[in-house]
This record gives C-alpha cells, sequence and structure tokens, in this order.
C-alpha cells in the first residue's frame, strides 16, 4: 500500500506574519491526521520560519522549486543545498514554471537529478494544456513529461519520487478533471511510463497525486481511485479548513 500525501502549494501567497497565523490555525489538525504524510510548500520567504514551527512534527516542509546548481552567479535562484536547511521536500516542473518561466522538460530532469542527489523528495509535476488536451494529445504529451523528466534516474533514485499530474486547464479554474479521467491518465500514461522506464514493481511504488481545483467537497472522490495516492492542493491549501478537510479526505 502506497502512503497518501497531501502538499499545499501555496504559490506566491503569504506574508511570513501570515503564513505563521495560518500553520498555527491548522497545526493542530494536522497533526491529529497520522496516516497521510502532510506537507506545506509556501513561498521561499517562509521557510525559514516555518521550518521551526514544523520542528518536532512529522510534517513536511516544502519549495516551491530550486536550481540544480550548487552555488555560483544565478542571480534570484536558490540552491539545493539552501533548500535542504529548512526542507525535505520540493516542488518540480510545475505547469506555472513551464508555462511563465520557460522550463523545459530537460530543466526538470537536471533539478530532480539535484534534487536527488542532495536528499530532497522531489514532487515532479506532469500535465496537459486545454488545447492539448482537446487535441486528444494528453497521454502523448504526459508520457513525454515523464520519460524526459526521468532520464537517467536510476530504479532506486524513481521510488524516492512522487509525482503530481496536473491538467493545467484544472488549476485554478474551477474546473476539475473527472476523478475517473484523473485516475486513468495516472495508470495509463504516468505510472505505464514509469513502469516502463522502472519496471512494474518499482513503478508501483511510485506516488501520484493528482492537482488542480480539488476541494474539501471532491477530495474523496480523486482519493477513492485506484492509482490516485494523495493531492497537490492549490487555492485550498491557503485556508486551513479546506485544507484540513482535504487531508482527512486521504485519510
Amino acid at each position: 500500500m502506497r502512503r497518501p500525501l497531501v502538499a499545499g502549494n501555496w504559490k506566491m501567497n503569504k506574508t511570513v506574519e501570515q503564513a505563521t497565523l495560518l500553520v498555527a490555525g491548522m497545526l493542530p489538525g494536522l497533526q491529529a491526521i497520522r496516516t497521510v504524510d502532510r506537507v506545506i510548500c509556501p513561498p521561499f520567504t517562509s521557510l525559514m520560519t516555518l521550518a521551526g514551527m514544523l520542528s518536532g512534527t512529522d510534517i513536511g516542509l516544502g519549495a516551491q522549486n530550486l536550481h540544480w546548481e550548487a552555488s555560483g552567479a544565478f542571480t534570484g535562484e536558490v540552491s539545493p543545498q539552501m533548500i535542504k536547511e529548512f526542507c525535505q521536500y520540493v516542488i518540480i516542473g510545475h505547469s506555472e514554471r513551464r508555462a511563465l518561466f520557460g522550463e523545459t522538460d530537460q530543466s526538470v530532469n537536471l533539478k530532480l537529478k539535484a534534487s536527488l542527489a542532495i536528499g530532497l523528495t522531489p514532487i515532479v509535476c506532469v500535465g496537459e494544456t486545454l488545447e492539448e488536451n482537446e487535441d486528444g494529445k494528453t497521454a502523448a504529451v504526459v508520457s513525454r513529461q515523464v520519460k524526459l523528466g526521468y532520464d537517467g534516474i536510476s530504479k532506486d533514485d524513481a521510488t524516492k519520487t512522487v509525482v503530481a499530474y496536473e491538467p493545467v486547464w484544472a488549476i485554478g479554474t474551477g474546473k476539475a478533471a473527472s476523478a475517473e479521467m484523473a485516475n486513468d491518465i495516472i495508470g495509463g500514461a504516468v505510472r505505464k511510463n514509469l513502469a516502463e522506464l522502472f519496471g512494474s514493481d518499482q513503478a508501483q511504488k511510485i506516488r501520484i497525486l493528482y492537482g488542480g481545483s480539488v476541494k474539501g467537497e471532491n477530495a474523496a472522490e480523486f482519493f477513492a481511485k485506484p492509482d490516485i495516492d494523495g493531492g497537490l492542493i492549490g487555492g485550498a491549501s491557503l485556508k486551513a479548513e479546506d485544507f484540513l478537510k482535504i487531508v482527512e479526505a486521504a485519510a
């Protein structure tokens, strides 16, 4: 059995003061749910403060991005070592990074290797745009993202990763994929390609999340599907009550 995981991607929201209040409000509820891995991914500016708040708990802290180089002249970037100081997880290749900041399957691959090398758990995002979905290219796009993103990764390292399938057209739009469709893509494209790369036994060990307009009201429907192992949650992770409902659904 794969242990469920629910991660909250706060994106570019919350000052340090606001982040502190939000985590204080949800911490007791999160700590009470022991059967799910819970991860909070705030902006870089809040990582140090929240690392202190979460110290001694079993709640994970994640960054939303990293650079693959250890150090150097990369103004505005954050290295794997800087992330590792505070975090256990890191989100890689989110569709907003791909669409707005020029990330590619190749840069995702470099970031994946860098995060694994330093002992971080990467949450690797894949997913198709609305145009690709309507053109019937979903499986092809997701397959390409998995194959190129995981190029050169060992079987053992692959099982230390998490994948998040997020159809771009469902992120922040209120328009979620159906649970059945999400499960079909996750099983038929994501896990199938992981099996081709690493073998079916290894692929069955890798947790695959769904993300895209998941809410407390629809989370249980997604998490009941056999290939969906939790969620990467955007807007609903910014309210303690909403995020707790989703974690409870995963439990």
